[in-house]
């Protein structure tokens, strides 16, 4: 293989390690290597980044409307930071670029200061993949300027709100950390814009806020609501006796409980409120429970009845549950989920919008104008004046979250990748006008979390994988063939019950020495010498197989069995360019193993840990 030949940025690392090698059959890890040393990044002085797209969107769970300004808008991408628009989402512009985090979970403007904007980092819609952030940042300039104002330690923010008529008055929903115990988490509320904070509202170390809305006609009157979750890369867990449901009378001072009196009993898990603007007795909330779905007050909170159960709001509760009164429409609410929805009757009954895309996190309604709306989504950002009818493009907003990129040996080169929530792609390096536009990229086959292998000696035959489904396409004919290892049904499995545990993000690679020949992992290595048309084993479980952690994921209300939770799996897998056969494995449990015979004996050369 030549030097411009198949090239991958990885999200893992590799040990080096020599000595004698034997067939691996239990863990026996060997003395720590020397450090590499460290790239002069003088190296890369004379290189400039440009944008080549793709242009499409990637995931959004914020978005925040100006008021009295019906064409600015302002957008947070869980990858992709900050982003303004002056001309109704026609064209969107980066504002937050300067900065050294990229995640975003809220966004708020202040209501009388239109130039004072709150932006909370870290997602909160807590994947398993999920990135987080280092507080509250804020600018006085309309997103010029930003400075970072505290609450860094609670990395995950599910919502923020500006008092309508005092800029220095905030209220944050911290979640913490995803993945395990911390302090820094609940409700916090600064008066003195940021200065200082008070946490007004806690549980334990293991609960944090998710939601925290105004009254607004009343900002004295607050409601939100605590989550207990945790996540582990082999487990997801949503709701415990940490969470609930609270109103607070004093502008977010002081709170109480809201328990009974037709709210679910037992365990909660994430809950989403909203009151209308129509009447401030009308309340919404969304909860995840046994007996949980969609409740109604018209009383202010005092008393509570479930108008709503349908089964495609409480899916992947965890992930969704967000509610969003109407302004001047006391029966008008809308839900989102997989789909974005809208009820005029209460909650009784909803239609689903013809939104963008899929996936909805976000959304923003204009509290003069309820026909102007914003909507954040894995597709992106996207605005509506018509109430939901018609919506801005996605593809004007370079957010996208890849997997792995990767590039051909086509002249000019294509660069290739996996966009979450979206397809693969290709993208080619220059174009003959001069300029990357849409045109100049391309689906490349399927799947969205994996890896994208262009074969070396033909540009157009591409490999993908989503899952363990493995996918051969031939550009220059438009087909697609499955070429994977196993049928493949994760859905409502645990690992414990599948034949091979193929995780969510899958190796997949070609050899640098001969191309016909494939290699991919579940909690072995497989390989193909005929590009995918049969595979063979070529190595025992190279994984602890801690039999705990393959059960089904979810719990202790929800299930949420998807492979992103598969465990004790081969997640990172590379072949030695200098000598054939010489193959690495390292595992998400911790175990790096490697062949010098192409698989007919491993050797565990897991280093010991400090």
């Amino acid at each position: 293989m030549n030097s411009r030949g198949f090239r991958s940025v990885l999200a893992f690392s590799f040990v080096a390690w020599a000595g004698a090698v034997w067939a691996a059959t239990s863990p026996s890890p060997s003395t720590s290597p020397a450090a590499t040393p460290p790239i002069d990044p003088k190296l890369f002085s004379g290189m400039q980044w440009r944008q080549v797209g793709p242009f499409r969107g990637g995931r959004a769970l914020a978005i925040e409307g100006v008021r009295d300004e019906p064409n600015t808008w302002y957008f947070g991408a869980v990858a992709g930071g900050v982003w303004k628009t002056l001309d109704g989402g026609a064209n969107w512009t980066p504002v937050f670029d300067k900065q050294d985090i990229s995640s975003i979970g809220a966004i708020a403007v202040a209501p009388s200061d239109h130039n004072t904007v709150y932006v909370g980092t870290g997602e909160a819609a807590i994947r398993g993949n999920t990135t987080y952030g280092t507080g509250v940042y804020k600018s006085v300039d309309g997103g010029k300027n930003w400075k970072n104002i505290g609450l860094r330690d609670t990395r995950q923010i599910g919502a923020l709100i500006v008092h309508p008529n005092n800029p220095d008055i905030v209220l944050v929903a911290a979640l913490g950390h995803a993945f395990g115990p911390n302090q820094e988490r609940g409700i916090f509320r600064t008066s003195d814009g940021g200065k200082t904070w008070t946490k007004v509202l806690s549980k334990d170390e293991n609960t944090g806020g998710i939601d925290v809305v105004f009254d607004p006609h009343n900002p004295n009157i607050v409601f939100a609501s605590l989550w207990q979750a945790r996540r582990q890369p082999w487990f997801f867990s949503s709701g415990g006796p940490g969470s609930g449901l609270y109103k607070s009378e004093d502008n977010g001072v002081t709170w109480k409980q809201l328990t009974g009196n037709g709210l679910p009993d037992g365990i909660l898990g994430i809950i989403g409120v909203t009151v209308s603007g129509a009447d401030s007795n009308r309340v919404y909330a969304i909860i995840e429970a046994k007996e949980g779905g969609i409740f109604r007050s018209d009383d202010g909170g005092e008393k509570w009845t479930k108008v709503n159960d349908d089964g495609r709001f409480r899916q992947r509760a965890w992930y969704f549950s967000k509610i969003y009164a109407d302004p001047k429409s006391v029966d008008t609410v809308y839900v989102l989920n997989t789909g974005a929805f809208k009820s005029v009757d209460g909650a009784k009954s909803f239609t689903l919008l013809p939104a963008r895309h899929g996936d909805h996190h976000g959304l923003w309604i204009d509290p003069e104008n309820p026909n102007r709306i914003g909507n954040a989504n894995d597709g992106g950002a996207s605005i509506s004046m018509d109430g939901g009818k018609t919506w801005t493009t996605l593809n004007n907003q370079p957010t996208a979250q890849f997997y792995h990129v990767a590039t051909d040996n086509a002249y000019p080169y294509h660069i290739y990748g996996a966009q979450q929530d979206n397809t693969n792609l290709g993208i080619a390096s220059r174009s003959e006008e001069g300029v990357i536009t849409a045109r100049d990229w391309f689906v490349a086959g399927g799947g969205e979390c994996g890896f994208v292998v262009p074969d070396p000696r033909d540009w157009h035959i591409i490999y993908s994988n989503n899952e363990g489904d493995i996918t051969r396409y031939d550009k220059s004919k438009e087909e697609s063939q499955d070429v994977s290892v196993w049928p493949l049904d994760h859905s409502g499995h645990g690992a414990i019950d599948v034949v091979h545990r193929f995780q969510w993000v899958t190796p997949l690679l070609l050899s640098p020495h001969n191309p016909d020949v494939m290699y991919t992992a579940a909690e072995c290595v497989f390989k193909s010498s005929d590009h995918g048309m049969s595979w063979s084993q070529i190595s025992n479980d190279l994984t602890k197989n801690d039999k705990s952690k393959q059960q089904p994921s979810g719990g202790p209300l929800t299930n949420d069995i998807t492979s992103v939770e598969y465990y004790d799996t081969v997640f990172a897998l590379a072949e030695s360019p200098k000598k054939q056969g010489t193959i690495w494995a390292g595992t998400d449990d911790g175990l790096v193993h490697v062949t010098t015979d192409d698989g007919k004996s491993w050797a565990n050369v897991t280093p010991k840990m400090p």
